[in-house]
């Protein structure tokens, strides 16, 4: 029965599957929680953050997480242009499901009470 149920199933077709490809890659997650605790926050400035992101990695994260409709980008007309990003409303709503991961993250590395 169960075996019947599973190659049914098609893992592409899950919520999970959907959440994992909005986020995935090596730094969404760490450009998605940088925008959470200092947005607006710039280019340089998220580079700087993060440190081991090169600038074209960056530029391409921010390119997908705004098409994705998880970060706005906000252009200012002036010299030298000023860029600042920040979550929209649907990247908010992504944010507890972060947070879960950032509690889950810090109960249970090693030297934590329960690590």
């Amino acid at each position: 029965m169960i075996k019947n149920y599973i190659e049914k199933a098609n893992f592409e077709d899950t919520g999970f599957h959907y959440t994992l490809s909005l986020i995935s890659g090596k730094y969404k997650m760490v450009i998605l929680y940088c925008l959470m605790e200092f947005e607006p926050v710039r280019f340089n400035e998220m580079r700087r953050y993060i440190k081991t992101i090169s600038d074209k990695t960056l530029s391409a994260s921010l390119k997908e997480l705004e098409s994705d409709g998880l970060v706005s980008r906000r252009e200012y007309p002036q010299i030298p242009p000023k860029v600042e990003y920040r979550l929209t409303e649907r990247g908010r709503s992504l944010m507890r499901v972060l947070d879960e991961l950032c509690t889950w993250g810090e109960q249970n590395r090693p030297g934590s009470e329960k690590g």
